[in-house]
C-alpha cells in the first residue's frame, strides 16, 4: 500500500543493542517488517537521545534535579554512547539523499554510562553530581516505581524503558555518522543544550 501511495523510501529511527528487553526487540521486529514491503529502507539505530523532548533524557533530568543522592540499580553502569536529538534530525534528513536499503549505526562521539549521564547533565545545570549508592537487587518492576514517584515520567513508559537500560547501547559498526556527512556534538554540548531547554520548558 505504501507503493501505491506513491512512497520511494522509509527512513525509521530504531535502536542500538541487540536482545535484551521487549522494548528493543520490538524496534528491530518493527525494522524486518518494515524492510519487507520491497520499498528502499533506511534503518538508523541510536542509543539515547539528549533532547528536552526524550524520554530517556527526561527522566535522567528529573532524577539529577529532586535528589542530591539516589538508590541506583545496576542498570546505571551499563554502556551507552548518547546522540543529541539535532545530529539525529540531521541524520534522518540526509537518509533521503542513500540510494538502496541500509542499516546504519549513529552515536555521539563518547561512550558513557548512564551513571555519568547522571553525572553530565548535573554539571550541564550546574549542580553538583547526584550521591549514587548502588543496589544490584533492584527489579525493572522496581525502578520503574520508583521513577514513577520521582520523576514525572508515566510508570507505564517507564517500565519498558527500564527494562532496556540493562543492555548496552554502543556502535559496534563504525562509520555511520561520516557516511551520512554529519559532525556529532560533543556529550557535553548535547547535554548544556537539553538541560537548559528543560529550564525554559520548567
Amino acid at each position: 500500500r505504501s507503493a501505491e501511495a506513491g512512497v520511494e523510501r522509509i527512513v525509521y529511527l530504531g535502536g542500538l543493542g541487540e536482545g535484551g528487553s521487549k522494548h528493543l526487540r520490538s524496534r528491530h521486529d518493527t525494522a524486518s517488517a518494515l524492510g519487507s514491503t520491497g520499498l528502499d529502507l533506511t534503518y538508523l539505530r541510536a542509543a539515547v537521545v539528549i533532547g528536552a523532548g526524550s524520554e530517556s533524557f527526561r527522566t535522567i533530568y528529573w532524577l539529577v534535579k529532586r535528589l542530591p543522592a539516589m538508590v541506583t540499580p545496576r542498570w546505571t553502569g551499563t554502556r551507552t554512547q548518547p546522540i543529541a536529538v539535532d545530529d539525529v534530525v540531521e541524520c534522518l534528513c540526509r537518509s533521503l539523499e542513500l540510494e538502496g536499503s541500509s542499516e546504519i549505526q549513529i552515536a555521539g562521539p563518547e561512550v558513557t554510562t548512564y551513571g555519568g549521564m547522571m553525572d553530565g547533565v548535573a554539571r550541564a545545570m550546574g549542580k553538583r553530581p547526584p550521591i549514587r549508592v548502588g543496589v544490584p537487587l533492584l527489579t525493572p518492576k522496581l525502578s520503574a516505581l520508583w521513577l514513577g514517584l520521582v520523576t514525572p515520567v508515566d510508570v507505564g513508559v517507564a517500565r519498558p524503558l527500564v527494562e532496556g537500560l540493562s543492555t548496552e547501547t554502543v556502535v559496534t559498526e563504525p562509520g555511520g555518522m561520516e557516511l551520512l556527512g554529519v559532525e556529532p556534538s560533543s556529550l557535553e554540548t548535547a547535554m548544556k543544550k537539553a538541560a537548559d531547554e528543560m529550564k525554559r520548558l520548567g
